[in-house]
């Protein structure tokens, strides 16, 4: 899977490659779509700065690309 979403892909990258990314991140807690750091943090990095798992929230994010 060529756009396959990983630990390194920013929350700004997930954004374009999964039009759900947004509702998905928001759910696990991560409301800070619109900031700053969104265009450069990667989803591990969010997901460790809101003790998610990163897992979960990769398997949910490429569920629908």
């Amino acid at each position: 899977m060529a756009n396959k979403i990983n630990e390194n892909t920013t929350i700004f990258e997930a954004l374009q490659l999964n039009e759900n990314a947004g509702e998905i991140l928001m759910a696990h807690g991560m409301h800070c779509l619109g900031c700053a750091l969104a265009h450069g943090e990667t989803i591990a990095e969010a997901t460790g700065a809101h003790g998610e798992d990163l897992e979960t929230i990769l398997a949910e994010l490429n569920a629908n690309i």
